[in-house]
């Protein structure tokens, strides 16, 4: 039997915890948008044009370093309370790479990492994976 690598991803535009799970164990890795709230003052005293392009680019990039762990994994789900999971969604969509992983999609509200765990547990044996 084929075991598959499940992935669960809390994520908002400022960070994205990946929880890995493997048989029961679960480890939760960190990754963080470089765009922070500091920055977006600075950039507003300058100009809004500025701020938004720098936004964008850096949001990609924040993206981009999540998308290339989900490579590595056949099941993922993607959760949080804000819209950047559904930004994220659209990004993979568009890139065949990720066309044989199943990616699945919850909104939930804000969670502890305690919860967070839970949740990936759960939606993974609910599912039969």
């Amino acid at each position: 039997m084929n075991i598959s690598k499940k992935l669960g991803i809390c994520m908002d535009h400022s960070e994205a915890h990946l929880i890995a799970q493997d048989g029961d164990s679960l480890e939760t890795t960190v990754i963080k948008s470089e765009f922070s709230h500091q920055d977006k003052q600075e950039t507003l005293h300058r100009s809004e044009n500025t701020m938004h392009h720098k936004e964008q680019h850096l949001q990609a990039e924040y993206y981009k370093k999540i998308s290339q762990v989900v490579l590595n994994y056949d099941d993922v789900i993607v959760f949080g309370p804000t819209d950047a999971k559904l930004e994220f969604i659209n990004i993979l969509a568009e890139d065949a790479l990720f066309d044989k992983i199943k990616i699945d999609v919850k909104p939930t509200d804000k969670m502890t990492e305690n919860q967070e765990k839970a949740f990936v547990k759960e939606y993974f044996k609910f599912h039969g994976f």
